[in-house]
């Protein structure tokens, strides 16, 4: 599709949208990821870099967080953004996630030389009723209109099938990346956890709520030795690898989110390998 079809696509497309966030302006309605599986067909999605930054919802006014908490950027970082929502990441580059979560939970006056580091990288349009194939296509056009640097889009490509894509994660991987990201190329925007986006990585990953620690013993002795987490599904585990000195010294609160790593389940259901990874932002 040529750049000229897709700008006449936005003026038809954004006027018969509704927006998904008109029912509750705070928490922004997100389409959700699930785990990437043998059984889906590699064809019947565009595939991304999944990038290790914060998640971040253009209501159309003002940038929010996953939660729905007011992000404090720069008027100059969001300037000309358009009315329409769009959702995306707020990244700083590969392995620079701690810099970005640092940013997002700032009051006050944002700090200018930090922020230009960022990007907004958007990779989607919630009120278009477009399949994502032709919204993606809408979004290019949409903001290279923009002329604002900070915002970008996701780069999309196709693969024929698992070997190709297999091929990309390595790739991506050995280039420092964290995995890819799959959306269905007929899908539409839903505000809900769905097949229709998927994310893949070389290892699974996960979210746990701290409500506990246990004593170390040994060389961490008068340290934490492991965190006592509860996962989503309720089930309690200790998660003490990838923990730095300096967490085991100043743990995080309990009622933090954390993210852990792992490879599969045991036959008890639990993560195996689970790795400590980082503190979640208060999102």
């Amino acid at each position: 599709m040529d750049l000229a079809l897709a700008g006449l696509m936005i003026v038809m497309l954004l006027m018969v949208s509704t927006p998904l966030w008109s029912a509750s302006p705070s928490v922004p309605p997100l389409m959700l990821a699930k785990e990437w599986q043998q059984s889906y067909n590699p064809a019947d999605y565009f595939i991304s870099e999944k990038l290790d930054g914060v998640r971040a919802y253009w209501t159309g006014s003002e940038l929010r967080s996953r939660s729905g908490l007011k992000i404090n950027a720069p008027a100059w970082f969001i300037a000309h953004l358009p009315n329409t929502p769009l959702d995306g990441e707020l990244w700083a580059g590969r392995n620079r996630f701690e810099q970005v979560s640092s940013l997002v939970q700032q009051m006050g006056v944002p700090d200018d030389e930090a922020w230009a580091a960022v990007r907004f990288m958007v990779f989607d349009l919630p009120s278009n009723p477009a399949a994502f194939e032709d919204r993606y296509w809408v979004l290019k056009t949409l903001v290279a209109e923009l002329g604002n640097p900070w915002v970008q889009v996701v780069s999309q490509q196709a693969v024929s099938n698992d070997g190709e894509l297999q091929q990309q994660l390595q790739q991506m991987v050995e280039a420092g990346g964290e995995g890819l990201m799959l959306k269905r190329r007929a899908s539409f925007y839903q505000a809900s956890r769905s097949d229709d986006m998927l994310k893949l990585k070389i290892h699974q990953d996960g979210e746990a709520i701290v409500i506990g620690y246990v004593a170390g013993k040994g060389k961490y002795e008068g340290m934490t030795g492991s965190l006592e987490v509860r996962l989503d599904n309720g089930r309690v585990m200790r998660l003490g690898s990838g923990l730095t000195d300096d967490l085991r010294r100043d743990p995080p609160d309990k009622g933090t989110r954390v993210t852990y790593s792992y490879n599969g389940y045991t036959s008890s259901g639990l993560p195996r390998f689970a790795r400590f990874e980082r503190v979640r932002p208060l999102e």
